[in-house]
């Protein structure tokens, strides 16, 4: 599309220089920017083609400008956090003010108990990169932690590409709407123009990008699994030696069986009207069956009672 620009731009500055006039001025003036403009695109290829292949290599911690001057690195930190607690109420209302004192918010939250009676909380937080680790310390005072993971992402060679090949756009963008206040023939506004719209896309796409780099990096994300427990897990001091630990061993499994007499007597609980209703069906069954049963026992009686009869006359006789 742009080679097709030069040549009908240099086909329109030949025959104006062959009709001689004062439009020749107007014609280097046009050859001029029709030059800026393809070494602009020239700029871009090269901005481009670095983009594509430095996917594969690690990013660095610092960036530098073409002066030598260091860039601030841009990095994505995200955390998963699992967390126990006995109670959720205050759990939760202590999770919220934190957010709001690190000055975040909840992307999403979602609460369930899943038939069990004790309730699971998953959310999703954004807090400032700054507050981060901050957030994650608070967070271990607030619940107990199971589990915890974090990563950090350096974003800033991709940031700082996206950030030049949007600049090249943006100066494309501008010598073609010079280039178009200067044509006069037809068919080079139309292509012009169509250049321009072309350009204005790529420009749209990559300050998109560049608004999502900035809202991940200033932005931390926190995924977290609230679940409200009756006993803490891991929070017995490890045992020393063979009867501590054997006693241990005692200990924990009579708490477990309790803890599973306790599970099954909350279950039945919940299940109470299905048992109602088992007991009921059972009932109806074991009637049922216990009446086939009569029946043909009394079947029986009167089949021996018929055949019994007529040998008691033959007797008789």
């Amino acid at each position: 599309m742009k080679k097709r620009v030069l040549v009908c731009l240099s086909v329109w500055m030949a025959a104006a220089l062959l009709l001689g006039g004062c439009g020749s001025a107007a014609g280097n003036s046009t050859a001029s920017m029709a030059a800026d403009m393809a070494a602009g695109e020239t700029v871009e290829t090269a901005r481009g083609d670095s983009f594509s292949t430095s996917g594969g290599t690690a990013p660095q911690a610092t960036v530098q400008e073409s002066g030598g001057q260091n860039q601030e690195a841009k990095r994505i930190y995200t955390a998963d956090v699992n967390l126990e607690t006995q109670a959720f109420d205050e759990a939760v209302s202590g999770l919220t003010a934190l957010v709001e004192q690190c000055g975040g918010w909840f992307q999403d939250s979602s609460v369930g108990d899943y038939g069990s009676g004790y309730r699971h909380g998953s959310y999703t937080v954004r807090v400032p990169a700054e507050n981060f680790q901050t957030f994650l310390t608070q967070v271990g005072e607030l619940c107990h932690v199971t589990w915890q993971s974090s990563s950090c992402e350096d974003v800033s060679e991709y940031y700082y590409d996206t950030a030049g090949r949007l600049k090249t756009q943006q100066t494309k963008l501008e010598r073609l709407q010079a280039l178009l206040a200067q044509a006069e023939d037809m068919e080079d506004i139309i292509t012009i123009e169509s250049a321009i719209s072309d350009t204005e896309q790529q420009i749209d796409s990559l300050s998109g990008e560049l608004r999502y780099y900035d809202s991940q990096v200033g932005y931390s994300t926190v995924r977290l699994d609230l679940e409200e427990v009756y006993r803490l897990s891991d929070t017995e001091e490890p045992a020393s030696g063979f009867g501590a630990r054997l006693g241990t061993a005692f200990t924990s499994g009579w708490k477990g069986f309790i803890s599973g007499i306790q599970g099954l007597l909350i279950a039945l609980a919940y299940g109470w009207v299905w048992l109602v209703l088992l007991a009921a069906v059972a009932c109806l069954v074991i009637l049922w069956v216990r009446r086939v049963k009569k029946r043909k026992r009394d079947q029986r009686t009167a089949d021996m009672r018929e055949n019994a009869a007529p040998e008691r006359k033959e007797d008789g006789k």
